[in-house]
């Protein structure tokens, strides 16, 4: 098993992206934190894990409180050892023309976001110096390297988390730890059912066209998956990616290529 005994950290567990990271990373040996806003989301996912003989427990954790972060990520590091994983994934997303985004809008993107990134890799740092060893992925976007129309927050938000996470790369290499973001592309999740309607309207797309309309621009012909994007998160956070640090990995399919 490529994780073996290491302790993962998902921030966003209970539900799409996270909880498939959550399940990967629990697959490959891991223990798995899984942190969320929905308690009972969280708990649902360490249920899956545990009936398929992987280990994982579960906490409450809101991304924009930092205070609170810092108190989960000390609790889970004095209840089960130490954190070697962290992920930052919990994240919104809205499509809305620019001149309609409100101040709340693009304030909760930010925050949740973007904020959200840096108080999990602030309060995951804290205890991986301490540890001499670490591994911090974060959850950008094929929008953190491309800008769209009517997604200038959620576009400022991810594109922002590839610059923390080089920032980061480079400071604190020194202590052993690396960090990383991958950038996927459109994961089919109940985030993105949500917004089925809202793309479809910016498209001028029928609700039922939007899926093939999507996978009409990508090279590789389909939309990524959950198990795509926790493959990748596996590799980053094992051995075998032990000289990759400051990277943002696409899971686009081939459509974008820098």
């Amino acid at each position: 098993m490529k994780l073996e005994n290491k302790i993962a950290v998902v921030t966003g567990g209970g539900s799409g992206i996270g909880a498939g990271l959550c399940r990967g990373f629990a697959a490959e040996g891991a223990h798995v934190a899984v942190t969320d806003m929905d308690l009972k989301a969280a708990e649902k996912v360490v249920e899956e894990i545990l009936a398929a003989g992987g280990k994982a427990s579960a906490w409450v954790m809101n991304v924009c409180d930092s205070k609170q972060v810092d108190e989960v990520a000390k609790n889970i590091a004095e209840t089960l050892g130490r954190i070697d994983i962290w992920v930052n994934n919990a994240g919104v997303s809205y499509i809305t023309p620019f001149l309609e985004c409100t101040d709340e809008l693009w304030n909760k993107t930010i925050a949740v976001n973007l904020t959200g990134a840096f108080n999990g890799c602030r309060a995951a740092l804290k205890q991986m110096c301490d540890q001499g060893s670490g591994n911090i992925i974060n959850m950008a976007s094929q929008s953190g390297k491309q800008g769209n129309a009517q997604y200038a927050a959620y576009c400022a938000s991810k594109f922002g988390i590839i610059g923390l996470t080089q920032s980061l790369a480079v400071e604190f290499a020194p202590q052993g730890i690396r960090v990383n973001a991958l950038c996927p592309g459109v994961v089919m999740t109940p985030l993105w059912k949500d917004m089925l309607g809202d793309y479809a309207k910016k498209r001028n797309l029928k609700d039922e066209e939007v899926i093939p309309y999507m996978e009409s621009k990508i090279p590789l012909g389909r939309l990524a998956t959950e198990s795509d994007v926790s493959a990748a998160a596996v590799f980053l956070a094992g051995d075998g990616a032990s000289y990759l640090t400051g990277q943002s990995i696409n899971i686009s399919g081939g459509t974008i290529m820098r």
